[in-house]
């Protein structure tokens, strides 16, 4: 099964980041957007996993779930990946904070010691919101860069949990179930 560890919100959280992005999607971007209830962030992909080593995995991150404090986090600023002018990807950005970037460097250490190869990347913090596809020709973003300028949108979310999600793939897109959770210290 195809497996990561990520931050879900709730529901309230979802709904008001697709309010703010409503903008992007009424224009004629060609992007597949992601439903609401798909809004998360990625802190490590595992990718394939075998169902036997799903405990070892839960048990690492009971472990940092454990070590770690409830933390508040913003959530704010559009972009894209990797640039508004050819973007692959549209997001929301999550603030880097100090607990943030701990959590996410102590997951790659307790994962490490369960078989799964660090992330050598820099770490950006998103939600993402769309995926462009290949209906769009040169120019199709024109003008992106001056409305997500002009987009404004700031909330601050409270990080009580890490999920262990599964993405199943199919022709319409990604959808997400979450496998398990564990809770932050309080």
């Amino acid at each position: 099964m195809r497996l990561f560890i990520g931050l879900t919100f709730p529901k309230k959280q979802r709904q008001r980041i697709h309010r703010a992005a409503r903008v992007l999607r009424e224009e004629d971007l060609p992007v597949r957007w992601v439903d609401l209830e798909n809004y998360h962030m990625t802190l490590k992909f595992l990718g394939e996993v075998r169902p036997d080593d799903v405990p070892a995995i839960e048990s690492a991150m009971t472990k940092v779930a454990g070590g770690t404090a409830t933390f508040a986090t913003e959530f704010g600023g559009f972009g894209a990946f990797p640039t508004i002018r050819r973007p692959r990807e549209l997001w929301l950005g999550v603030g880097a904070t100090a607990a943030l970037r701990c959590l996410k460097q102590d997951l790659e250490w307790s994962l490490a010691d369960c078989g799964f190869e660090a992330e050598t990347r820099a770490f950006h913090p998103h939600i993402t919101l769309g995926r462009a596809d290949d209906r769009g020709g040169a120019g199709a973003f024109r003008g992106l860069d001056a409305l997500v300028a002009d987009m404004e949108f700031s909330t601050e979310v409270k990080v009580r949990t890490i999920d262990l999600m599964r993405s199943h793939l199919s022709k319409d897109g990604a959808r997400y179930s979450i496998v398990s959770s564990a809770k932050l210290a309080t």
